[in-house]
């Protein structure tokens, strides 16, 4: 009886610690559906225990973050091939409660799928996240140099177009992971220009990361075009390195552009920095934090290298933002 007992306790526990590790558990938004990119990059920073959203746009990830539906969103920005990814950067710019706390840098392997069975041949329309169809638009020339495109709202969402198609004239171009998703076959791989294909990502929060010695930053300034030189210069003088600039219209003044600035100073980012550039007329501070590189050879599942205890480089299991549970 007393074993009974014993027995029905441990279960008891164990189901309460499952519940308060699910209750836990971080939710993270991010461009769906399953199969993205995205999606891999969140999985490669937060790991695999937390709860992952995918959403239909980057809007909506963002929107999720600011009602507090979820805790981080991850969105891409910029690759290596088609630059800036200006949907995405408008949506940052907007997102005026919205702070950068983390930076995915993903290699890229398109990849082109279609029904199993599919001929190159036979295909005569590929489908792609608008990206996708600019990385693969060499190969395509060499390859397929009659299909047409068909811009969709992301990769995988082109991977599931086709799925549910099945007819073997449309394939698709996505990440390699989205064929055994959606039971596609992959057709050939690596389309895209250069292997050296990589895009970089957001992690996104409703208030900035505190912590000391983080060495990357973003400011995002509203200023005529020759004002972005002063505030160049005074990120120079001020010790910052300059990782990239992007810039958007303003949309009401000809002329005055929205820019959104990568700095960064490995001996740590201070306040006063921060502070001084945040002075200048137009200029607000949109995050502190480090950036970590997934390599070719790392599973979409695997976290990456840990250099403390909070930082995003992380080999160990879970998420690199833990602290804010």
């Amino acid at each position: 009886m007393k074993k009974l007992i014993g027995i029905l306790i441990l279960m008891s526990l164990l189901s309460m610690k499952d519940s308060t590790d699910k209750a836990e558990a971080l939710r993270v938004s991010f461009l769906g559906p399953e199969g993205t990119y995205t999606e891999e990059a969140a999985r490669f920073w937060f790991g695999s225990n937390e709860e992952l959203i995918p959403k239909s746009t980057v809007m909506e990830a963002i929107s999720d973050v600011q009602t507090g539906e979820a805790d981080f969103a991850v969105i891409p920005q910029e690759n290596t091939l088609g630059g800036a990814v200006v949907d995405y950067v408008d949506a940052l710019i907007a997102a005026e409660d919205t702070f950068v706390v983390g930076e995915v840098v993903l290699p890229i392997s398109q990849t082109l799928m279609g029904v199993p069975g599919t001929e190159l041949s036979e295909i005569g329309t590929v489908c792609s996240h608008p990206q996708g169809i600019t990385q693969s638009a060499e190969w395509r020339r060499k390859n397929l140099p009659d299909a047409e495109t068909k811009e969709m709202g992301s990769t995988a969402a082109a991977a599931s177009y086709v799925a549910e198609l099945k007819d073997k004239t449309v394939a698709a171009i996505a990440a390699p992971g989205a064929a055994e998703l959606y039971g596609l076959e992959i057709l050939a791989e690596n389309v895209q220009i250069t292997d050296t294909n990589k895009t970089r990502f957001y992690v996104l929060s409703d208030a900035p990361k505190e912590e000391d010695g983080l060495s990357r930053a973003v400011f995002i300034a509203d200023c005529e075009g020759s004002g972005i030189d002063e505030l160049i210069v005074a990120m120079k003088e001020s010790g910052l390195e300059t990782v990239f600039v992007h810039d958007r219209p303003e949309r009401s003044i000809l002329g005055r552009y929205h820019f959104v600035i990568e700095v960064k100073d490995e001996a740590g980012i201070s306040d006063d920095q921060i502070d001084r550039i945040c002075s200048m007329e137009g200029v607000r501070f949109a995050g502190c934090f480090e950036a970590t590189e997934k390599s070719v050879k790392e599973t979409p599942s695997e976290p990456a290298p840990a250099e403390t205890d909070a930082g995003p480089e992380m080999e160990t299991e879970g998420s690199a933002l833990e602290g804010k549970k």
